[in-house]
Parts: C-alpha cells; sequence; structure tokens
C-alpha cells in the first residue's frame, strides 16, 4: 500500500518547506514547483524519497516526477499547505544569465503598460478623425472629455510605472504611486522651475518636467524597494506601519529629484537617441530589416526588448519611426501569407487553421499565424520574411511614424494619424495594402502541400494468444499514424532519460489516438491531454500526447472514452486537434511508456512510419 501522505510530506519538506514555494501545479506524471529559492531544495535526497520517481531543476523551476500517483501526491501536499498562484516571486538567481535577469524585469515592468498607453494612443487618434472631418471641434465638451481620459493616461505614465514596477519588485504599490505623484505634483514642478533653480541643502534641483516620463519613477521606485526591505529588518513592529513609509518619503523623494530622476531622464533620452541614430544612420533600411527579422524575434521573445524603447518613444518624442511602423509590415505579412495558404491548402485542418490565424494576424495577433502556419512551413517563412522586408522598405522610405504603442492592425490604424502631417496615415494604409498583397502572393507563388507518404501496410500483428497473456508476454500495437522515434529522441528529460519507464514515441501526423492493446482504461487525465491503462497482460501503459501539453488546459483534446473502460486493440481512444496544439506552440511527439518496468522487458519494433495497429514494441515478462 502506498502512502501518498508520507510522500508528500517528504517531498514538501526537502523543497525547502512551504514558505519556499511561490507556486505549485501538476501535470499527467509530476509536480511543478516554482520555488522561492532554489537553493534551499535538497535535490539529491529529493531523488532517493520513496515515490518519487526523478527531479528535473531549472532555476527557480524544480519538478519532481511521481508518475501515476501525481494527483494523489498533489491532493495529500494541498492538505498539508495553502499554495496560491503568483503568491510569491521566486528568486531570480538560478542558472538565468544577468540579461535574462534585466530582460524579464523589463517585460515585467513594461508589458502591463501596454493596454493603457495603447488604448489611449488610439483614443486620440480616433478624436483626431472626427475634428479632421468636422464631426467634433476642439472646444466640444464631448470631445474635451473624451481627450482629458486619454491624455491622463500618458501624463500620468510614471504613476502608472511606478505601480508595474512595485510588483515587479515586492515593495508597497501605494508608497511607489505617491512618491511617483509626487514627481509630477504641480507644486513640485513649480519648484523645480524656480528661476535660478531650487536650492536644496547647498545642492541645486534640475528643472525637468516628470509628467509622461518612465525611467525616473523606475528607479526611484527600485531604489525605494531596497530602502523599504531594509528598514523593515530594524523598524519595531508597533511603529512599521506608518514609520517605514515616512522613512521612504524622507530619503527617496530627495534623491529622486537630486539624482535618480535626472539620470532616468537622462536614460530614456538616451534611449530614444540611439534608436533614432540607428534609424538616421541606415534610414528606411533598418525599418525593413527590423520587418524582417520580427517573425524569429517573436518566436523567441526577443521582440519584448523593444517594448520598453516602444513605451519610452511615444512618451518623448511622442512618435517612433522604427519598431512600430515595422511592426506594420510584418503583421500584416503574416496575415496575407496566412490566408493565400488556406486558400491554396487541400488540408482541412491547415486551412481552418490557417484563416482564423490570418484573421488575428491582420488585426495585429501575430502568434497563432507564426506558431500554427508560418515556422512550421519553410515557403512560407521564406514569403513572410520577403514581404516583411519590402513592406519595411515602403514603410521607411516614407518615414511612416507610429503614435501608439499597440500592435499595428486594422483596428489600430488610427495610431499612424499625424494631425500635422495627413499623408503619414495614407501612407500607412498603402504599407498595409502593399504587405498584404506581396505576402499573399508570394506565398500563393511559394507554397505547396507537404505531401505526406502513405504508411506502408504494416505486417498483420498476431492477437495474443492465452499463452501470451497468462505468461504475460504482448505485442504493444502503434496508437497513431506517424512516425515512431526512440524514447530517447523525446525533448522532455522524463521521458528521454526513462524516468517513468522503457517505451517508445511516435511523432503523430493525424489526430486519432487507438488503443495500443486490450485492456482497462485506468485514468483520463483531468487535462485531457494523456490516457494510461492496464493491459490483458498485466502492462501499464502511459500515451502521453504532446510535450506540456497539460498547460492547454484540455483544449484541443476529446476524449472517447472514460475510467473503467474495457477497450480492445484498434479502439479509437481520443481524438485531437494537431493544427490547435502546434499553433499553441507545443510539440506533438507522443510518447508510449510502460510504467511498470520492473514487470517486463521492452523490445522496439517499429522505426519509421507507422499505421495504427502496427507492432511498436514488444513486452516480455521478467522472470
Amino acid at each position: 500500500m502506498k502512502n501518498y501522505q508520507q510522500t508528500a510530506t517528504d517531498v514538501l519538506r526537502l523543497i525547502g518547506g512551504e514558505k519556499n514555494v511561490a507556486q505549485l501545479e501538476h501535470c499527467s506524471t509530476r509536480l511543478r514547483f516554482t520555488l522561492v529559492d532554489a537553493s534551499k531544495a535538497d535535490v539529491p535526497a529529493l531523488k532517493k524519497t520513496p515515490g518519487v520517481m526523478g527531479v528535473i531543476t531549472s532555476g527557480p523551476q524544480c519538478q519532481v516526477v511521481i508518475g501515476n500517483d501525481v494527483i494523489e501526491v498533489y491532493d495529500q501536499l494541498m492538505k498539508l499547505g495553502s499554495f496560491q498562484s503568483g503568491s510569491a516571486a521566486p528568486a531570480t538567481g538560478g542558472k538565468k544569465s544577468i540579461g535574462g535577469t534585466i530582460l524579464d524585469y523589463m517585460v515585467g515592468i513594461f508589458q502591463p503598460l501596454v493596454p493603457a498607453i495603447a488604448g489611449a494612443g488610439v483614443l486620440k487618434a480616433i478624436l483626431t478623425i472626427f475634428t479632421t472631418f468636422g464631426v467634433l471641434t476642439t472646444d466640444d465638451t464631448i470631445y474635451k472629455v473624451f481627450y482629458y481620459v486619454a491624455d491622463a493616461a500618458l501624463y500620468y505614465l510614471p504613476i502608472l510605472v511606478a505601480f508595474t514596477t512595485a510588483t515587479k519588485f515586492r515593495s508597497n504599490k501605494l508608497v511607489a504611486v505617491a512618491l511617483a505623484a509626487a514627481m509630477i505634483f504641480p507644486n513640485t514642478a513649480a519648484l523645480l522651475a524656480t528661476e535660478g533653480g531650487a536650492n536644496f541643502f547647498g545642492l541645486t534641483l534640475q528643472n525637468i518636467s516628470y509628467s509622461g516620463q518612465v525611467f525616473p519613477a523606475i528607479l526611484v521606485v527600485i531604489f525605494m524597494s531596497f530602502c523599504e526591505r531594509w528598514f523593515n529588518k530594524w523598524c519595531p513592529k508597533a511603529i512599521r506601519v506608518f514609520f517605514v513609509p515616512m522613512l521612504c518619503f524622507i530619503i527617496c523623494f530627495p534623491v529622486g529629484l537630486l539624482v535618480l530622476g535626472p539620470l532616468g531622464y537622462n536614460l530614456g533620452t538616451l534611449l530614444t537617441t540611439a534608436i533614432l541614430a540607428l534609424y538616421n544612420t541606415l534610414g528606411w533600411l533598418a525599418v525593413a530589416i527590423v520587418a524582417a527579422i520580427l517573425p524569429f524575434m517573436i518566436s523567441l521573445g526577443m521582440h519584448k526588448a523593444l517594448v520598453p524603447y516602444a513605451v519610452s518613444s511615444i512618451s518623448s518624442p511622442g512618435f517612433d519611426m522604427l519598431y512600430l511602423p515595422a511592426s506594420l509590415a510584418h503583421n500584416i505579412s503574416e496575415g496575407g501569407a496566412c490566408l493565400a495558404v488556406a486558400i491554396k491548402t487541400k488540408d482541412e485542418n491547415l486551412r481552418s487553421t490557417a484563416i482564423s490565424a490570418g484573421i488575428s494576424s491582420l488585426f495585429g495577433i501575430t502568434e497563432p499565424a507564426l506558431y500554427g502556419v508560418t515556422l512550421q512551413h519553410k515557403k512560407v517563412t521564406a514569403a513572410v520574411v520577403a514581404s516583411s522586408f519590402l513592406g519595411g522598405l515602403f514603410v521607411g522610405i516614407t518615414k511612416i511614424k507610429a503614435f501608439a504603442a499597440v500592435g499595428p492592425g486594422i483596428a489600430s490604424m488610427p495610431m499612424y494619424i499625424d494631425p500635422s502631417d495627413g499623408m503619414n496615415f495614407i501612407w500607412a494604409c498603402l504599407a498595409f495594402v502593399l504587405s498584404v498583397v506581396l505576402s499573399f502572393v508570394l506565398t500563393l507563388i511559394l507554397y505547396k502541400d507537404e505531401t505526406v507518404a502513405e504508411p506502408e501496410a504494416a505486417p498483420a500483428v498476431p492477437e495474443a494468444t492465452h499463452t501470451e497473456v497468462s505468461t504475460g508476454n504482448q505485442v504493444v500495437c502503434s496508437p497513431l499514424q506517424g512516425n515512431a522515434i526512440p524514447l530517447e529522441q523525446v525533448k522532455d528529460e522524463v521521458f528521454s532519460q526513462k524516468i517513468l519507464g522503457e517505451g517508445m514515441a511516435v511523432v503523430p501526423v493525424k489526430g486519432e489516438l487507438y488503443a495500443p492493446a486490450d485492456g482497462i482504461i485506468e485514468s483520463v487525465f483531468d487535462s485531457k491531454h494523456a490516457i494510461s491503462m492496464t493491459t490483458t497482460s498485466g502492462a501499464e501503459i502511459l500515451l502521453h500526447v504532446g510535450m506540456d501539453t497539460v498547460k492547454l488546459d484540455g483544449k484541443g483534446f476529446d476524449p472517447q472514452v472514460k475510467n473503467g473502460d474495457a477497450v480492445k486493440k484498434g479502439q479509437l481512444l481520443m481524438k485531437f486537434n494537431l493544427d490547435e496544439i502546434k499553433a499553441a506552440g507545443y510539440d506533438v511527439t507522443t510518447p508510449i511508456v510502460i510504467t511498470n518496468g520492473d514487470a517486463f522487458a521492452v523490445s522496439p519494433v517499429a522505426d519509421g512510419t507507422v499505421a495504427p495497429g502496427a507492432a511498436l514494441m514488444k513486452l516480455e515478462a521478467k522472470v
């Protein structure tokens, strides 16, 4: 009898205790911990714990492989502590590089700002359209009400960024907001504008208008977060609630006005100057290059490094001439390419994916197109890169400016309206048309459906005889149509290192999973991506569709059986949408693992193309 409570207790103790767990979740075979301090986990002892099959660590992430009993152990863990998603932020140590850590913090600070400033920017653009065509005037109350709310999002940007910075650095959000508000307080602005300069203890405060600035507030809040932690260490608890914020105001605000504010202001100016220098040096070619490499930057997440620049440039000088204009050429090229694939392909699943991804791209959301279509087909990638480059050339040559930090698309085209230059919007619309036409035509010319070789007729698999069942010997058949590969080639250490057991894997070309043998369904996982069964010979088999597909939370999976069902070899167990899973960015390689390998010797039989029912591996009972 397995003792799940003891396993859970041991795992929690060796992982560093409840307070060291920032987040806990599970998939079909493993517990996934996000640790506050990865160094507190005793990995060697964890690996030796009864009930634990293996441990995989990467930075603050720690995966404890349990196997088929993961749900029972997880349930016991939830009785031992309160583990809330995101209840604490993991330490930034571990294997993450300095550059990766900086990027993570910058994205964490700036990414949440985008909806507010994007909405404000587009609203301003729409109001400009109304005034241009005489629907409203700038003196109308209706105009002023909507303009003020849009303008406030940019004017009070230091307060917004103070909140996101405090959230990322786990400091007091309201104290951070108060400090940022003090920097744009009208009386502060008047003080800084004092003729001859305001004098503070013999030091002159630089006259800077902090409204709309982001980097000064970021630096002040980061400094405040360290001060706050230090004050909390020695401050008596009885007075901490007011004394620590008071000290933060006394120390951080003057330091902000004297040092950090000017430093942040100059940092933002330097960043914008550097990007504009790149544009001025390479001109239109810089826009074309950025547009052409965006598919690869987005797929790797590198485009997020440009978000701080985009936010800063929209604030000052008030427009962007590189990243956001280049994104117009790329986003629309993705849409045109997908629509061309939808017309030309004979694959119904690919057509469905391409249509939805193409429409999304035309509205500025490119990930479905990238992962579901473009990067899956080399010729589509070539068409998108070429179209993005040519569209980027046009954008650069016409010097298109963007006035809102939002993904360019049909709904957000007003972001290119320039009140002082009516041609800017016209050029942007022409760039839109050029990019979609170029990518559509190039894809129609280049793309061809990839022919999938029909699987050879598999030799008949003999039905298990009475002798085979009684001795435990059995042939396990392929549950999928696709390409059989050794388990060692699976891109997941839990499977490739055979922590769960011996077996094989199949890269499917059709979204149908069949029973590999006669038996009983033990478990259809809640996330629907995996099924475990016990065969008539006693072999316990795990059928795990895709890598990390537990994160899809059942989306794209349609089980055809339930727990306790008796099934026959070749019976349909599950339908799954291959294109949808791929579009979400997941590897569809499916391991077929014998989890009670101590009772069987596993011998691979198949190699290469297999059809459902073809011999995959042979099991021989161990004496």
